[in-house]
């Protein structure tokens, strides 16, 4: 395989480009850094120092990938971006790296960041997620697998997006957001993410039992504490059910309420 590293490119002699990498033009690789094999970087692209992206990711122009977390206490200690593979970084998108020494951002596999979303330092991104146009992380957040962050939406620091959920367009939290729901305006939970979990090959009888553990949880009027209660009293708790009792149970920061009803409209494609 011949890697395509184009005459303006600026590449730290610290810096690994791994065979079969394109690098286009004006693109910087800061020191320390490595891009994996079948990576393209798109003209004007930055990669900071200590960033370590893998195998077959394309990273749109004018991305920046690692560069210094937003943060007063940072002081160019050295910390790390880690970027799996199969990511598209679309125009303009924005990770930081660590704010503190030896910390990390982390980001999963095929994932898509959307032009001018941006990741924070020291989140811990899973797999298989979107990050629609404009939506921000702020540091330590935790997304889970194939969870959705819809446009403009943004997030607060050390707050945790589950797996599955869904946070609609222009929505905010500063609390958790459980899995498998839909949140919107301030973290509100709507519903379950029915359309999701059928696209993900959940089945009718997984589904049901998440049905039930919402209306207690969200619809019921209880307070969270008396309504996980009354979930692990009376419902049968599947191996989904668990994750998300478990899930309610760790927050830090609170998780998001339930207002109004399910309704017809979020089962539709």
């Amino acid at each position: 395989m011949i890697t395509n590293i184009h005459p303006t490119a600026h590449i730290s002699p610290s810096a690994t480009i791994a065979d079969g990498a394109e690098i286009g033009p004006n693109v910087i690789v800061g020191d320390h850094s490595s891009i994996g094999a079948g990576t393209r970087v798109m003209a004007n692209a930055v990669i900071g120092p200590w960033t370590q992206i893998g195998e077959n990711n394309v990273i749109h122009f004018g991305a920046i990938v690692g560069h210094d977390p937003q943060d007063f206490g940072y002081k160019g200690e050295e910390s790390w971006t880690i970027v799996g593979n199969g990511n598209v970084i679309r125009e303009y998108v924005t990770i930081h790296r660590g704010n503190r020494p030896g910390t990390k951002t982390m980001i999963g596999s095929n994932n898509l960041f959307m032009a001018h979303s941006h990741v924070a330092h020291n989140c811990e991104l899973g797999s298989n997620i979107i990050l629609v146009n404009g939506a921000l992380l702020a540091g330590h957040v935790v997304v889970e697998d194939r969870a959705i962050i819809s446009g403009n939406s943004v997030v607060h620091q050390f707050c945790r997006i589950g797996t599955f959920a869904m946070m609609r367009g222009l929505s905010r939290s500063s609390r958790d957001v459980p899995p498998f729901c839909i949140m919107d305006d301030t973290h509100t939970v709507k519903a379950l993410n029915l359309v999701g979990l059928k696209r993900n090959g959940f089945d009718q009888s997984r589904i049901r039992a998440l049905k039930n553990a919402f209306k207690l949880l969200f619809l019921s009027g209880l307070n969270m504490q008396n309504a996980l209660a009354e979930v692990e009293r009376s419902l049968h708790i599947t191996d989904d059910v668990r994750y998300l009792i478990d899930f309610i149970k760790s927050a830090k920061r609170g998780v998001c309420f339930g207002r109004g009803l399910i309704v017809d409209v979020e089962d539709k494609e």
